[in-house]
């Protein structure tokens, strides 16, 4: 029989796997204790992705007028749009748009350590086999 989750029980599993070492190098100087999810939206969407599908949604980062990067989040498979790093923008930072990326085969260019790091404990807790 198989393994059914709530969303509830994955966004918990990943919110105790995030670490320094699962943060993009590019945020790790922002990211604390008070804001765990600072610099997990990519590693953060793409292992939500492996585990119920659905779409890559991409926005445009700003402080203030100017533009600082990127911020990723998941579209699931029933429409429902969710970002479980939603928190970690200041009142001065916002996101900007938003398109459906398509992700590339095979794991990310860009933070691989930090993804494969956080897919293995996020499968680990969630009792699946890490391929």
């Amino acid at each position: 029989m198989a393994t059914t989750w709530t969303l509830d029980t994955i966004e918990q599993a990943i919110r105790r796997a995030w670490g320094d070492d699962t943060c993009d190098p590019d945020d790790r100087a922002d990211r604390s204790p008070a804001n765990p999810a600072r610099g997990q939206c990519g590693v953060t969407a793409l292992v939500l992705h492996d585990l119920v599908g659905g779409d890559l949604i991409c926005g445009e980062a700003y402080v203030g007028p100017r533009r600082v990067g990127v911020h990723y989040w998941n579209r699931l498979p029933s429409g429902l749009e969710l970002d479980l790093t939603r928190e970690q923008f200041g009142p001065d930072e916002s996101v900007v748009g938003g398109a459906v990326v398509v992700r590339p085969a095979g794991p990310p260019r860009r933070c691989r350590e930090q993804y494969e790091l956080l897919r293995a404990r996020v499968f680990e807790a969630l009792g699946l086999d890490v391929i």
